[in-house]
Parts: C-alpha cells; sequence; structure tokens
C-alpha cells in the first residue's frame, strides 16, 4: 500500500506516453490477433494491472474486441480513483495484491491473456503469481510478465538476493548481473519456474501442458524493464498453436538473446520526413537531415508502431 511517503509509480509517471511502452503494448496487441485459431480473440479475458490510465485496457478492448476484463490493483487505500477511471463497464476490478487475487480468478471461465506488468523488481511473491496463473489458465492462453531487471552497480548480487532471498541462484557475481545481463538472468530464473509449475500441473493432467516463448523484450523509458511470455497449450491443441504462424511476426523472439526495444529521439518534421520514403527495401537509401544511421535505422524497424504524442484540450 503507498503512503504519503511512498507514491506509487503510476503517481510519478504517465504509462501512457513512455514511447518503448507504447511501442511494446502494440507489438503484443499484433500477437493477440493471431489467438484467433484457439478462439476468437474477442472471446478471450484479459487480466492485468490497469493502474489509473488503463493504456493496455484501453488499446485491447478497442483493437481486439476483448470484453471480459479484470485489473488488479494493490493501491487499496485510492480504490476511489481507480474506480473512477475505469474506462469501461467490461472492466471487473480486484483490489489487494496480485498473489492474494489471482487465486481468487474464476480460471475455468474462458482463455486468458495474463499480463502481470509489474513495475518494480521480482520478489518472492512473484513466484506464487506464476504458478497460480499456469497452474489453473486453460489451453490456448497467453502468459507475460514484465519486471525492473536495473539493479545499482557494485550491488547487484545483494540486490537480488534481498528481492528474491532464498530463490537466488547460486554462485551469481556482480558481473553476471551487469547492464543488460539481469534481464537473462531474470528470464531463466521465470523460465525455470515456469518449467517447474507444469510439471507439477502435468501430474495431475492427462493432456500434457507446454510453454512456447514468444515474447523477450527489454526497454528502459527510464529504468530497465525485462518483459517474457509465451502461451500455454496442451499437446491436443498443439496444431492450433502451430496455425497461429507467430514466426510471421519480426518482434517474436524465441531466442536466448534479447530484443531490445531502442527508441530514437526525432523532430515530428523529422518522423514525417521518414514516413514520407518507407516502406524501402534498401535501409541504407532512407534519410533524413543529421540523423545518425543507427537512428534511421532503428525508427526504420519501428514506424508502423511508433507513438505519436502531442498535447491538446478535450
Amino acid at each position: 500500500m503507498a503512503t504519503s511517503q511512498e507514491r506509487s509509480s503510476y503517481e510519478k509517471i504517465n504509462y501512457k506516453i513512455r514511447p518503448a511502452k507504447s511501442i511494446e503494448r502494440k507489438m503484443l496487441c499484433e500477437s493477440f490477433h493471431k489467438l484467433t485459431f484457439f478462439t476468437p480473440i474477442y472471446n478471450y479475458r484479459y487480466i492485468g494491472f490497469g493502474s489509473p490510465f488503463f493504456a493496455d485496457f484501453t488499446l485491447f478492448h478497442k483493437q481486439l474486441g476483448i470484453n471480459k476484463m479484470i485489473s488488479i490493483e494493490k493501491d487499496i487505500e485510492n480504490e476511489p480513483r481507480f474506480t473512477f477511471n475505469k474506462p469501461y463497464k467490461c472492466i471487473d476490478m480486484m483490489f489487494g495484491d496480485s498473489h492474494e487475487q489471482l487465486p481468487e480468478v474464476n480460471w475455468d471461465e474462458s482463455r486468458n491473456i495474463v499480463w502481470l506488468d509489474y513495475d518494480g523488481h521480482m520478489t518472492k511473491n512473484t513466484f506464487e503469481d506464476i504458478q497460480t496463473v499456469l497452474f489453473n489458465t486453460p489451453s490456448g492462453s497467453v502468459f507475460i510478465i514484465s519486471i525492473n531487471v536495473h539493479l545499482r552497480k557494485g550491488q547487484e548480487v545483494s540486490l537480488l538476493k534481498k528481492c528474491l532471498e532464498d530463490k537466488t541462484p547460486e554462485g551469481l557475481t556482480n558481473s553476471d548481473l551487469e547492464f543488460w545481463k539481469s534481464a537473462e538472468v531474470f528470464k531463466d530464473i521465470i523460465n525455470n519456474n515456469i518449467k517447474e509449475v507444469l510439471e507439477s500441473r502435468n501430474k495431475t493432467e492427462s493432456d500434457k501442458f507446454n510453454f512456447e516463448q514468444l515474447y523477450y523484450l527489454g526497454y528502459a523509458d527510464g529504468a530497465k524493464m525485462l518483459t517474457y511470455g509465451g502461451v500455454i497449450f496442451q499437446e491436443s491443441e498443439k496444431h492450433l498453436f502451430e496455425s497461429c504462424n507467430f514466426n510471421d511476426l519480426r518482434f517474436i523472439n524465441k531466442s536466448n538473446i534479447i530484443n531490445i526495444i531502442d527508441v530514437p529521439s526525432l523532430t515530428y518534421k523529422e518522423v514525417r520526413h521518414l514516413d514520407s520514403q518507407l516502406p524501402h527495401e534498401v535501409l541504407s537509401e532512407i534519410a533524413a537531415p543529421g540523423v545518425k544511421r543507427e537512428d534511421v535505422e532503428k525508427y526504420s524497424k519501428l514506424y508502423k508502431l511508433f507513438p505519436s504524442f502531442s498535447e491538446t484540450e478535450i
């Protein structure tokens, strides 16, 4: 619970106007369209952490037609603010810590898209959340987790132990957690936990559950953030998963190398000038006066998802 001394992250940052986060949100939304081989996407239920901005809820409701939604908010003290800002009637609110609220969800109700979009570091409670979702959600569901992987230089291992306590992997050094190497460590911790949960679940299931990685993304609008996830499906529905053809999307990442969403800083005029030359098969032929080649190439890969922010009076 946030106190007068501790401000929640949503009180410091408008989550709607972080460029890399906006791009990531659109990437995920585009990939969700492919789930229709399991069931029409509008029949899915979305479970996430809305914060007062409800940016992902708004996007998924408008673009995917999802009407079943649950937002879990740990900041009980500000319940009236969340309720006031809820943009659609179809969003059910649950107040309390996610490890307490997720077990209360009726998991048999539908296939789910679950995005545990934490703003802080991974903790022991995160393992409980992963277990609740992966042990209960039906086949054809999506599970995604985002966590802060920024660890202060020189204190990486001690901070990791503070977060994970006895769940901390042994033998790590500070250099193993420097820069974006920390994301790989956290990704492996999450993935190993997913495997353990499914191994346990499969002891009680005649139709084996599998987890296939689709997302391994990083961005740093402020702190370094890791997003990792994929689809959980039973063996009998493997053909449905393969029919989705997620690999058709450039940002789908099944490798062990993180895909960093690196957003170049460009003026509106530069953006419009580059847009007038795109799409183009030869990136070396695209240019804008004074803009570095690396920034041109970054923009050319992201331009369809690039956010447009402006000041307006409503």
